[in-house]
């Protein structure tokens, strides 16, 4: 989640609940093997954890999020010791909560503030790269990382290249295509009012018609879900490719184009418009949209912007409110193509002030080193919070959400469901991706560098004026074409060229995925 103006989150990744997996893609050229990354030279920032029997060193991880007792129980207890013992470190962890995560990060990085490893959105990778807050870290993974090699593909790997240098580690490796494109809704509820099932932008305003009626004290939409709304209204599939959201391409033209000047963003607008219109939206919607999560999560909204399993992981939150809550996540516009893009949505970052990256980089083979390690991470030892019946994981309390956020982690290779997930979302969950296209841009990052103003200018534009509009909140007739103009006197023009150029070169070497 990214902050956007007038209180307003400029998505990118996260989104919260995001999966990855990058298929078979090409490789970006300029590096056979992504794990290789920079030379030795580019990479002497990054030191290596004492190897000396008996000596633990610390690895300071920035983490997004409130420190908790159990987590900080947890860590202190249980995880430390056996990572002392068994590769010689220790965590120790940096909180930040999500309203602040993205600001303080800059911040800390900018001060050179100790910090070996970090999380962000693998969609501003090469933003992050142009700031000076990612190194190099191909060489770095080739010494320490054998055990995650085995279980995360150079193909993921690929979508942390820029430029042919490895600046992240995309860590989602899961199903993935239609990112950001599904939405979450409380399925009693739409049981409730005798619909049993999500297509369409209409079926989403039927059912919220219906809810208000008859469910008077739910609050109404927890999201204005711009993305999934723009599958649905879109005539081809778009992939954001830009820093923040004003570029998009499109998999069938093969070009970039200003979203805000898209058929699909006008109909996403007058949607929304509709929807405030009609009381079915709420102001806060706009005014606290990230706040959008916390919202569903409290038992008393609709939906929310989903993701491949997103139903599972909120659950447990949303029932803690409403005891007799169901979620079940939704493709809008379900017959069209669905792309894997970004890799996984999430990246893990070394920062140039990392004063122990070797060992950041132990902790990470360390976990994806086997079933056992990975599960430990999240759910701490067995036994204590869980068993393992069938294959399954089964919760001593049905409310605990775990330690680590699993979907900073996620690996097809050991993901094991919890007892409450039933076989028919198991099933589906696997074969995802069967009939999915892998995007043209999926190892495509835009380098910045050459209009870094012009963005700057534009997202000013985007955060005071399309926001709003894209929300619905104010009149798309009478306030598009003034903010257009505004978006245009920014260097829209120049910005989408420069993509579209940078786009031109990448497919020269790489060609179209399909």
């Amino acid at each position: 989640m990214k902050k956007r103006f007038i209180a307003l989150l400029l998505t990118a990744v996260l989104a919260l609940s995001v999966l990855g997996g990058c298929g078979d893609e090409k490789k970006p050229a300029g590096n056979d093997n992504p794990t290789q990354g920079a030379s030795a030279k580019q990479e002497t920032t990054a030191t290596k954890a004492p190897d000396k029997p008996g000596e633990v060193s610390t690895v300071v991880i920035l983490y997004p999020g409130e420190e908790t007792d159990s987590m900080a129980n947890f860590i202190n207890n249980q995880l430390n010791p056996r990572l002392a013992d068994e590769i010689g470190i220790k965590l120790k962890f940096i909180y930040k909560g999500w309203d602040q995560y993205w600001e303080q990060k800059s911040i800390l990085l900018a001060a050179k503030e100790p910090i070996d490893l970090y999380w962000d959105g693998l969609p501003d990778l090469s933003t992050m790269v142009n700031k000076q807050e990612a190194q190099p870290i191909g060489d770095l993974i080739k010494e320490n990382c054998p055990d995650m090699l085995k279980v995360i593909p150079e193909s993921q790997l690929a979508g942390g290249l820029v430029n042919g240098v490895q600046y992240g580690i995309p860590s989602a490796y899961a199903p993935s295509s239609c990112m950001f494109q599904l939405v979450c809704v409380r399925q009693d509820i739409l049981e409730g009012v005798g619909m049993t099932e999500i297509k369409t932008a209409d079926d989403l305003k039927k059912f919220a018609s219906l809810a208000a009626d008859k469910y008077p004290e739910m609050n109404g939409p927890a999201d204005i879900i711009f993305k999934p709304l723009t599958r649905n209204f879109a005539d081809e599939q778009y992939t954001w490719c830009a820093a923040g959201d004003s570029v998009v391409y499109g998999e069938e033209t093969h070009k970039a184009y200003c979203y805000f000047e898209t058929e699909a963003f006008k109909k996403v607008a007058q949607f929304n418009q509709s929807m405030y219109n009609d009381s079915l939206y709420r102001d806060e919607l706009t005014t606290n949209y990230n706040e959008r999560d916390s919202r569903m999560q409290q038992g008393t909204y609709l939906w929310v912007e989903g993701s491949l399993g997103k139903e599972n992981e909120i659950i447990a939150s949303v029932r803690s409110n409403d005891p007799n809550a169901k979620l079940k996540s939704y493709l809008l516009n379900p017959t069209a193509d669905k792309y894997i893009t970004a890799c996984g949505g999430e990246v893990l970052c070394v920062p140039y002030s990392a004063t122990n990256a070797a060992g950041a980089m132990k902790f990470l083979n360390w976990l994806y080193k086997n079933q056992e390690n990975y599960l430990f991470c999240l759910y701490g030892p067995e036994g204590d919070n869980y068993t393992i019946e069938n294959g399954r994981i089964v919760l001593k309390d049905p409310g605990f959400e775990g330690y680590f956020y699993e979907w900073m982690f996620r690996n097809a290779n050991y993901t094991m469901f919890t007892s409450d997930v039933t076989e028919d979302f198991i099933k589906m969950y696997e074969t995802w991706d069967d009939n999915a296209k892998t995007s043209d841009v999926i190892a495509f990052h835009f380098d910045n560098s050459n209009v870094r103003e012009i963005e700057t200018a534009i997202n000013e534009v985007v955060n005071q004026r399309f926001t709003p509009i894209e929300c619905g909140f104010v009149d798309f007739e009478t306030s598009y074409p003034a903010a257009l103009a505004e978006l245009k006197a920014a260097g829209i023009d120049t910005y989408v060229a420069e993509v579209q150029r940078q786009l031109d070169e990448f497919f020269k070497v790489n060609g179209h995925q399909h």
